[in-house]
């Protein structure tokens, strides 16, 4: 189904500017979402304004994936986990970088954000492990579905929703946010702003400035993820968190394919190798895929393989885009030998490399002898590495893509953009992707839907607390 809004019925569409609202929110991926329904429990009228003809960002561009711990699900899988243990994998994976305030408030909110969206309708399916998890903690969930149930709860409690209106200043007092400027200048006043407009993973500019070294990566993510936001408070002098960590994602199809929703998959996780135009691994496959894309950009022709068996194939599941790899052979994505001989001829590398490798790579597995580039587990700490001999064989072309930034504007724990000095720009909040400072140096999967929904809630419930001259 589209995506546009017409297409989606009950939403709360509206087509008049209004002069003056209480919270007003751009862009409609989950953090906007999220923080437009906060905004309308809290009793204030809530106006979301979204740049393109359609809801979802990089949202409904991304796995789908939630990082919570404690959950009702782990508990019917009879997964251990804590928060805790949440705590410890975040600092790690992001290498002491993150902001520890972020992290605490992600780690005290994340349950009750779980369980108010589910509350409003959202389901999650078949816990998975994933990059950077000591414990399976990936919740997977319809994301068009979670924001039209959002977006519908927002409406039933007074807010709106409006298309094709890009932002292009932030309206601003000399004390104080007040409202933004649209692009064909009209005017909207507000008691405070929230920010949700993404990254900006489709602006070549940009990332030329901040990150030259995904030059020769794939570009992914929302139609508006051009920066806009960050621009617009950079205007007012916000801080910047995290630009120097961004980095691509891997597994995504080496080329533009029609069958690539954007995600790639990580057959990496479930038991492959990846391997260069040379036939050899590079990298230890558990690293989280941040890591793995970075040395995949380090290949000679950039392009490798995630090469495996029948027992990887085995594991896929349709329901976790990522794990799709039953699809990816449907879609012709795959190509599929006999033997590790005929891949390697299929795939085109040199004479008897990749069954060197993976000869090599079994061996070690059965005599119990170290990994060489390090590889004790499948993802993160979790699964065993099994032996590759199991036909029939599959390898996916796979490229670095870029489909996030993970990177902004500093925000404190009210979800407040903070100057360069460390100070609140009055009334101006912000959530979602285009926030810095919670990911640090690395990235755990399920973080950036999860930080979304719980950060969006909170941006959405702070800026609402804000003093108001209006009624609602």
């Amino acid at each position: 189904m589209s995506l546009r809004d017409g297409a989606v019925p009950g939403l709360p569409v509206e087509t008049e500017l209004p002069e003056r609202v209480g919270v007003l929110v751009l862009g409609a991926g989950l953090a906007g979402c999220a923080a437009l329904l906060a905004a309308a429990e809290a009793g204030r009228y809530a106006l979301l304004l979204e740049k393109t003809g359609r809801i979802g960002g990089s949202t409904v561009k991304s796995a789908g994936l939630s990082a919570f711990a404690g959950t009702d699900e782990q508990a019917e899988q009879g997964i251990a986990d804590s928060v805790g243990l949440l705590r410890k994998d975040l600092l790690e994976v992001g290498k002491g970088r993150n902001d520890p305030a972020l992290v605490d408030l992600y780690c005290e909110h994340q349950l009750d954000a779980y369980r108010w969206l589910k509350g409003h309708g959202v389901r999650y399916g078949e816990i998975h492990a994933a990059s950077g998890q000591s414990a399976p903690r990936s919740h997977p969930a319809d994301t068009t579905r979670m924001l039209e149930l959002l977006l519908k709860a927002a409406g039933e409690r007074g807010a709106r929703i409006m298309f094709g209106a890009p932002a292009a200043r932030l309206l601003h007092d000399g004390s104080r946010v007040t409202g933004v400027r649209l692009a064909d200048g009209r005017e909207v006043r507000a008691d405070a702003v929230v920010l949700a407009t993404g990254g900006f993973s489709m602006n070549p500019e940009l990332l030329a400035a901040f990150a030259p070294q995904l030059e020769h990566a794939l570009r992914q993510g929302g139609d508006g993820n051009q920066g806009d936001g960050l621009k617009m408070a950079m205007a007012l002098g916000a801080g910047l968190r995290d630009t120097p960590y961004i980095k691509g994602t891997y597994g995504h199809y080496y080329t533009e394919h029609p069958d690539e929703d954007g995600t790639g998959i990580l057959a990496v996780y479930k038991g492959a190798i990846a391997v260069n135009r040379e036939g050899r691994r590079f990298v230890d496959e558990s690293k989280n895929y941040k890591e793995i894309g970075d040395a995949a950009l380090a290949q000679p022709g950039v392009t490798t393989w995630q090469v495996f068996d029948a027992r990887t194939m085995a594991q896929a599941n349709d329901e976790v885009p990522i794990y799709e790899f039953g699809g990816r052979e449907r879609a012709g994505m795959l190509l599929k030998a006999g033997t590790i001989a005929g891949l390697e001829a299929a795939i085109g590398l040199p004479e008897g490399s990749l069954r060197r490798t993976v000869a090599e790579y079994n061996a070690a597995i059965e005599q119990g002898r170290p990994d060489p580039f390090g590889r004790a587990h499948l993802s993160g700490g979790v699964g065993e590495p099994a032996p590759i001999d199991r036909p029939p064989f599959y390898a996916h072309p796979s490229g670095t893509v870029v489909l996030a930034t993970y990177c902004g504007l500093t925000v404190d724990t009210r979800m407040r953009v903070l100057d360069w000095w460390g100070d609140p720009i009055g009334r101006l909040y912000a959530a979602g992707e285009i926030t810095g400072g919670f990911h640090g140096a690395g990235y755990m999967t399920g973080t950036s839907i999860g930080k979304s929904g719980v950060f969006g809630r909170l941006a959405g419930r702070n800026a609402a607390a804000e003093e108001s001259e209006l009624q609602w």
